[in-house]
């Protein structure tokens, strides 16, 4: 079987890449293909056309995406918006055309409008309007989904879509100013506690809450959902859910985050919340009783999941952007 994972350099494409290195290593007939974009551009159609005639795979994961955070959102709108419409559709359209039996998409839990009821369920999806600052993001893993539940509709294929919550892990973006909130207090704690400081200020009063799923959870829920991993399941036809969320079920507030995270790091000192800078939303909460129902569901702890992490950022300070 010859699965190529696109994406296999970003977060989520390499915990699937170790999964699927693990089950090659203990004996399984799995071919691995995998390409950066200096070797293929997944935005330039006849490069993704000449790969997939060229080399014919059994299955493919579409992790490759442009990501960013608000502030890239911002000031770089018409990147995100073009860059994934191009990949999603190069590498969906031409893996049909290859003859691809089985697609997975990776999207985002940000496709769902802003102000969704609690938890969100895949249902929600365009029943409203989407959170302005990454609404070309959304729109773009939008069609991504629309993409792969148009095949199956006109062409009978199997092409899947899940949508994570915020994920946290090996591999993750540990920059002081556009890293996402839990990398980001990780890198904070540590410092803190390496410089022996008294305090820690967060954004906020604290009292948001955040749902968060390790990337090695997020790999083996992907190859469970495209039948890869653990049994099979019947697509479901519905197109209301042509989509899977992906998520642990349950959410922290920010202020409970930042004291574990002082437990993980060994920072002893005062967290202190500032209540003049903005919350953002006060909740975000994926509902994953679909996922549930099919059987699975996430098995790494949240403290565990923290303290395995900073102990990948001791191990790769020196690789870790400035």
């Amino acid at each position: 079987m010859k699965v190529f994972v696109a994406g296999h350099r970003g977060m989520v494409g390499s915990a699937i890449l170790r999964k699927l290195q693990k089950r090659q290593e203990a004996g399984e007939q799995i071919e691995l293909i995998t390409r950066t974009r200096g070797e293929l551009d997944l935005t330039v159609q006849p490069q993704v056309r000449e790969f997939f005639e060229a080399k014919r795979p059994d299955v493919v994961i579409l992790a490759a995406a442009k990501v960013g955070g608000i502030h890239a959102n911002n000031e770089y709108p018409a990147d995100f918006i073009y860059e994934n419409l191009m990949m999603e559709a190069n590498v969906i359209h031409q893996a049909f055309e290859a003859g691809v039996r089985s697609l997975l998409f990776l999207g985002s839990s940000c496709i769902y409008p802003k102000n969704a009821a609690q938890p969100m369920a895949e249902n929600a999806l365009l029943t409203g309007t989407l959170e302005p600052t990454n609404e070309p993001y959304a729109i773009a893993k939008i069609a991504g989904i629309k993409l792969c539940e148009s095949y199956n509709r006109q062409h009978d294929t199997d092409y899947r879509s899940v949508m994570p919550t915020n994920l946290y892990g090996p591999g993750d973006n540990f920059h002081p100013e556009n890293s996402h909130v839990l990398p980001a207090l990780i890198r904070r704690f540590h410092e803190a506690a390496q410089e022996g400081q008294d305090e820690v200020v967060i954004w906020g009063t604290g009292t948001p809450c955040r749902e968060f799923l390790h990337v090695d959870d997020m790999a083996e829920a992907s190859l469970f959902v495209l039948g890869l991993d653990r049994g099979t399941y019947e697509a479901n036809t519905d197109p209301m859910l042509s989509h899977i969320n992906v998520g642990s079920g349950k959410d922290i507030s920010i202020l409970d985050l930042a004291r574990l995270v002082a437990k993980v790091t060994g920072y002893e000192g005062q967290i202190l919340t500032d209540p003049n800078k903005p919350d953002g939303t006060m909740r975000k909460l994926m509902d994953v009783s679909r996922l549930d129902n099919m059987g699975w569901r996430a098995s790494i702890k949240l403290e565990d999941g923290i303290a395995q992490t900073y102990r990948w950022f001791l191990q790769n300070q020196e690789d870790i952007r400035s």
